[in-house]
């Protein structure tokens, strides 16, 4: 298996079913992966784009197989010609046809050639905009972009020369039409080699960031069985004619108000992210058939024994945060918690005290559910990414929730842009809310910590007069700190955040959660903390806290506290304490997952200090510098008051 994490794990699981012993590769960073653990064997390779490492781990283990799966090398021709060339078996199709598909120009033109209708190509001297770049050996969203006037086109073609020859060692590409409101559907087909050739539907995947797909479903809501039929008989076409071989994904790119007018987008010569919405609906294991494609067999059903059940939809669960524009977001899983539910299915690569870095795809796993009609698979998904808790790494779990329950979503009204067009919507808890959760469950933490020993107890409690009260500062998403006072029994506590004081109910209900009942409302939480932050989950959102001093109230208040968003590395400082900065200047420069983000001044003033350095590691909500008001630049609180608490009254944090 020449890939990692959740794909790995994917193909593991159909090959033990098979009763096919597999054997995984990984890199010194993947040491402790699951996919290194479940598999018979294992061999260490240094990367997995080294081809020659690759093949020797093959001959090493005595395996008679390649697996490509989806990403890495899985469409490069020269990888595939060179297993069958060191006596390897390839599973997908032969290199003709990865070459074909994997060069966009060619593929269009294969596509005319077998009756496909394709996107028209943009001639010089034509008016007609917006207009696409394309990289021709792209995939991914890599090396496009879009051109909305004349002017812009040069820069763009510039730019997605740069990053399809840094993405792909190719900066060939092409221009097309651009449809602004258009949907993204894509048709999954199977052959055999033998002269079978059968579809299994279409997808929908036209919820999208950054052309990268974030939902799928099949079928689609828009996609009658007549059109169905069209594009499937299209699809089967386009991969006869490219004499195509096991798995693949034809896509096309649909009028949004008329989904029968569309066109041939391109061809993926492997199995997509998105594979198990069909498998769930089909019945049909597309990783086991490919595997018996393979080894020779011939396909076990023809066109007209297809059967489609119900509707599934899958939501891909990544390393990112929305709030801040899908930036990518690394760190340990603290906490990792699954679905297990009836109709639901998780792809997954990483379990609690997995490390998700930044040198790999963003994601993290595929929650999937299957339901009899539409409605019922989407409740059912959004149940399922409730029960979903990740923790200690910034994920879009939450955001998808939001996603699926728009109006626009529920309606079915999809198209490539809606994603950018909705506003994000509150989750419906505030940071106050939010900061009395982290204080009563660390409170409670840390007296399951204490000793039996009675005076060894920080619970406030006093001689013949009410107990006293522990103070917290907690600052939410790297918000302005809220106090929280706290007093009483862990288990029944007081809190107060400024409304008077409030009695809570705290119980575990496991080693990472905690139930907290307030007036009679009782609400489940997650939770894990390294460090000074504490991460809170609750039904598939999840928030940071962080205690702050009496000190660091007082300069987040005063002055502007600049943290960083994202765990990664100082490219560039951009000033120095004592210079003088506007609103929106430059002050750090960070790259994670190699993006770059300007941390910028939120104000005019003086930079007081700077606490980082280039090339200095940094971590989520790290500090790196403090920025002082220009006079008469309003700021928020008075954020000295805590100041003047005695220092024994403050409560303990881990």
């Amino acid at each position: 298996m020449a890939n990692r994490g959740e794909v790995a794990r994917r193909v593991l699981r159909s090959l033990r079913r098979l009763g096919v012993r597999g054997v995984a590769v990984y890199t010194e960073e993947d040491s402790g992966a699951p996919h290194v653990r479940e598999a018979d064997d294992a061999v260490r390779v240094g990367g997995y784009l080294e081809v020659e490492a690759l093949l020797r781990a093959a001959r090493r283990s005595g395996a008679t197989a390649v697996h490509p799966g989806y990403g890495f090398l899985s469409e490069r021709a020269d990888f595939a010609r060179a297993c069958v060339g060191a006596g390897l078996v390839w599973v997908g199709p032969g290199a003709e046809a990865i070459e074909l598909m994997g060069d966009k120009v060619a593929a269009k033109a294969a596509a005319v050639a077998a009756g496909v209708p394709v996107v028209p190509t943009y001639e010089r001297g034509s008016e007609e905009f917006p207009l696409l770049v394309k990289a021709a050996a792209g995939g991914g969203g890599r090396g496009m972009r879009v051109v909305e006037r004349p002017e812009d086109l040069e820069q763009a073609v510039a730019a997605a020369r740069r990053e399809a020859l840094a993405g792909f060692g190719d900066d060939t590409v092409f221009l097309e039409r651009f449809l602004p409101r258009a949907r993204h559907i894509e048709v999954q087909v199977l052959a055999d080699g033998k002269g079978a050739v059968v579809h299994l539907g279409e997808r929908e995947c036209s919820l999208q960031r950054r052309h990268q797909k974030l939902v799928e479903e099949c079928p689609s809501p828009v996609v009658d069985a007549g059109l169905r039929e069209r594009l499937g008989c299209e699809a089967v076409a386009l991969a006869r004619a490219a004499g195509y071989v096991g798995a693949g994904t034809v896509e096309f790119i649909c009028d949004f108000a008329d989904p029968s007018e569309h066109y041939f987008l391109e061809m993926n010569a492997r199995l997509q992210v998105e594979h198990p919405v069909t498998e769930m609906v089909t019945g049909v294991d597309l990783v086991e058939w490919q595997l018996r494609v393979a080894a020779g067999e011939r396909l076990g059903f023809v066109q007209e024994e297809v059967r489609f059940d119900g509707h599934a939809v899958e939501a891909r669960v990544c390393a990112e945060d929305p709030a801040a524009g899908f930036l990518p977001a690394s760190g340990p899983v603290l906490g990792y918690r699954e679905p297990v539910m009836a109709g639901v299915r998780v792809d997954s690569g990483i379990e609690r005290r997995s490390v998700v870095g930044t040198s790999y795809d963003s994601l993290l796993c595929k929650v999937v559910a299957h339901g009899r009609d539409r409605a019922a698979a989407l409740a059912r998904l959004d149940r399922a990414l409730a029960s979903t808790a990740i923790l200690g790494v910034t994920t879009n779990t939450g955001y998808l929730r939001r996603l699926l329950g728009s109006s626009e979503v529920r309606l079915g009204r999809l198209d490539t842009g809606l994603v950018d067009r909705l506003a994000p919507v509150s989750p419906g808890i505030d940071e106050r809310e939010v900061a009395a959760t982290a204080a009563l469950l660390q409170n409670a933490v840390n007296a399951e910590r204490a000793s039996d020993d009675p005076f060894a107890s920080v619970n406030g409690w006093r001689l013949g007069s009410l107990p006293g009260w522990s103070y917290w500062l907690i600052a939410v998403d790297g918000g302005a700190p809220v106090e929280v006072k706290v007093r009483g029994r862990p288990a029944r506590p007081e809190f107060d955040v400024g409304d008077g004081p409030v009695a809570a109910e705290v119980a575990r209900l496991a080693s990472q959660a905690f139930a907290i009942t307030v007036g009679g409302m009782r609400r489940e939480w997650d939770y894990a903390y390294e460090g000074s932050v504490i991460w809170l989950g609750r039904e598939g959102h999840v928030w940071t806290t962080r205690r702050a001093s009496s000190e660091e109230a007082h300069e987040a208040s005063v002055h502007g506290d600049l943290r960083a968003p994202m765990p990664g590395s100082v490219l560039m400082v951009a000033a120095a304490a004592g210079d003088e900065v506007a609103a929106g200047d430059p002050v750090v420069v960070l790259e994670s997952m190699k993006m770059e983000l300007t941390i910028s001044a939120p104000v005019a003033g003086t930079i007081a200090s700077v606490a980082v350095r280039p090339g200095e590691r940094v971590g989520l909500d790290q500090h790196l510098a403090h920025i002082a008001p220009a006079e008469g630049t309003p700021v928020a609180g008075d954020g000295a008051r805590r100041a003047a608490l005695p220092a024994e009254d403050e409560a303990a944090w881990p």
